[in-house]
C-alpha cells in the first residue's frame, strides 16, 4: 500500500506543477508581459512627454550662467574694469590702456527669454506632437490586437499538438489490440505470419508518428510560452478546449463597413495625412517675423567671493525672414508632395484591408464547412473500422483492409482537428481584419 501511493503521488506532483491557463488568462497575461506590448506602451508614454516639450515653446526661458575670464587684453580688461565698477582715472593713462596686466573676471548671469511671437512655430509643433501621440495611440492597439492574435495561434497550436499526441495514443493502443487479434486468429490457424508482420509494421509506422506529435507539442508549448512573453520552460494546464467557434457572424459588407472605422492602419495613415498638412503648414511660418523678448542680469568681479557691478539689460528683437536661397519654397513643395504620397498610401492601405476581411471572411466560412465534412467522415470511418475489426475476427476481412481501415480513421481525426484550428484562426483573424479584435472579444469564448 506504501509503495501504491507514492507512486500516486509521483505522477500527480506534476500535474499539480503546471498552473490552470484558460485561452482569455493566457491573452491578459500576454497584454501584461509581452516584449512588444511593453515597448508600444512606453512608446505611447514616450509621446505624452513630446507633447509636454512642444508646449515648452510657450514659457519663457530662465538661464543661470557662471563663469570666469583671465586675460590681458586690452579691451577685455578695459571692459572688465567697467563692468566691475573698478575702473579709475589712472587706468586712462597710456601705457596702462596699451599694456594692462592680467585680470581676472568672475561673472554671474541670470538670463530670462521670451517668445512673444513665432508665427504659429509653437502651435503648429504641438500639433505635430499630439499627431504622434496618436500614431503612437493606434500603433500600441495594433501590437495589442497583434499580441492576442499570436497568443490565440500558439495557444490552439498546442491544444491541436495535445489533441494530435492524443489521437496518437489511441492509433498506437487500436494497433496494439489489432496485433494481439491477428495473433489470436493465426493462433486459431485463420492467419498466417504475413498478417502479423504487416500490423507490426503498421504499429511501428504509429508509433513514430505518436513520438512526432509528443514533439511538435513540446515545441507549441514553447510557442505559446514565446507569445506570453514568459520563459519558454513555464508548464500550463490548457483548459480552453478545441471546438467549433460559436458566435453571430455578420455580413462580409458589415465587416467592411467596420474594418473601415476600425482599423489601426487606416487611423494611422490618416493621422500621416494630417500630419504632412501640418508640416506644410510649419514650412510656410519661416516666411512670418518672429517677436521676441530677453532680459539679463548679472554681476562681475575680480574674485569670485568679491562685491562687485552689477548691470542689467533688456531688449526686444524682430526677426524676418526675407529670402534663404529658396529653402523654404523647397519646404512647402516636399510637404506638398509628401501629403499626396500618404494620400495614395491611404488608399492602397484600404484596399488591402478589404482584402484582408474578404480572405478571413472566406477562410471562416469554408473551415466551418470543412468541420461538418470531417465529422461525418469521422463517423463513417470510425462505423467502418467496426465492421472491418468483426469481418477480420470472423476471418471474413484480410489485414490489408484492417490496415486501410486504421489509416483512414487516423487521417479522419487528424483533418476533424485541423479544420477545427483552422475555423478559431479564421474567426480571430476576421476580428483582427475588421479591427475590433480585443481581450473581450467573443472569439476568445
Amino acid at each position: 500500500m506504501p509503495r501504491t501511493l507514492a507512486s500516486f503521488v509521483i505522477a500527480v506532483l506534476p500535474l499539480a506543477a503546471q498552473n490552470p491557463l484558460s485561452l482569455t488568462d493566457a491573452v491578459r497575461l500576454a497584454q501584461e508581459n509581452h516584449p512588444s506590448v511593453a515597448a508600444s506602451r512606453d512608446a505611447t508614454k514616450g509621446a505624452d512627454m513630446r507633447i509636454v516639450e512642444a508646449r515648452s515653446g510657450y514659457l519663457p526661458k530662465l538661464n543661470y550662467t557662471e563663469s570666469v575670464v583671465r586675460s590681458d587684453n586690452p579691451v577685455l580688461v578695459f571692459s572688465s574694469l567697467l563692468t566691475q565698477h573698478q575702473f579709475t582715472a589712472a587706468n586712462f593713462a597710456l601705457d596702462t590702456l596699451n599694456r594692462p596686466a592680467a585680470l581676472d573676471n568672475f561673472q554671474s548671469q541670470v538670463t530670462l527669454d521670451q517668445n512673444v511671437y513665432d508665427g504659429g512655430q509653437t502651435r503648429l509643433a504641438v500639433r505635430t506632437a499630439k499627431l504622434g501621440r496618436d500614431f503612437s495611440t493606434e500603433d500600441e492597439r495594433l501590437t495589442r490586437m497583434n499580441a492576442i492574435a499570436n497568443v490565440v495561434r500558439a495557444y490552439h497550436g498546442a491544444v491541436l499538438a495535445a489533441e494530435s499526441a492524443k489521437v496518437a495514443d489511441e492509433a498506437v493502443r487500436s494497433a496494439e489490440a489489432d496485433l494481439s487479434r491477428a495473433q489470436a486468429v493465426r493462433e486459431a490457424g485463420m492467419s498466417t505470419n504475413a498478417d502479423v508482420l504487416s500490423i507490426k509494421l503498421h504499429l511501428a509506422a504509429v508509433r513514430e508518428e505518436q513520438i512526432r506529435r509528443k514533439a511538435d507539442l513540446n515545441v507549441a508549448l514553447s510557442a505559446l510560452d514565446d507569445a506570453l512573453g514568459l520563459p519558454l520552460t513555464e508548464p500550463h494546464d490548457l483548459t480552453t478546449p478545441l471546438t467549433a467557434a460559436s458566435f453571430d457572424q455578420q455580413s462580409l459588407e458589415q465587416y467592411e463597413k467596420q474594418a473601415g472605422l476600425s482599423r489601426p492602419e487606416l487611423h494611422e495613415a490618416r493621422l500621416a495625412s494630417n500630419l504632412a498638412q501640418t508640416q506644410g503648414a510649419a514650412a510656410r511660418t519661416s516666411l512670418l517675423p518672429q517677436v521676441g523678448f530677453h532680459a539679463s542680469f548679472e554681476t562681475d568681479r575680480q574674485t569670485f567671493a568679491d562685491r562687485g557691478g552689477a548691470n542689467w539689460l533688456v531688449s526686444a528683437s524682430l526677426r524676418w525672414n526675407i529670402f534663404n536661397g529658396g529653402a523654404d519654397r523647397a519646404r512647402m513643395n516636399e510637404a506638398a508632395y509628401g501629403l499626396e504620397r500618404v494620400r495614395a498610401l491611404e488608399r492602397e492601405a484600404s484596399s488591402q484591408i478589404r482584402l484582408q476581411v474578404r480572405r478571413a471572411y472566406a477562410d471562416f466560412r469554408s473551415a466551418a464547412e470543412r468541420i461538418a465534412v470531417a465529422q461525418a467522415a469521422v463517423s463513417m470511418a470510425e462505423e467502418s473500422l467496426r465492421i472491418t475489426k468483426n469481418r477480420y475476427d470472423s476471418g471474413l476481412s484480410n489485414v490489408t483492409e484492417l490496415l486501410r481501415t486504421e489509416t483512414a480513421l487516423l487521417e479522419a481525426r487528424n483533418r476533424r482537428l485541423a479544420a477545427i484550428y483552422d475555423q478559431r484562426l479564421a474567426a480571430v483573424s476576421l476580428e483582427l481584419a475588421a479591427g475590433t479584435l480585443s481581450d473581450k472579444s467573443e472569439v476568445l469564448n
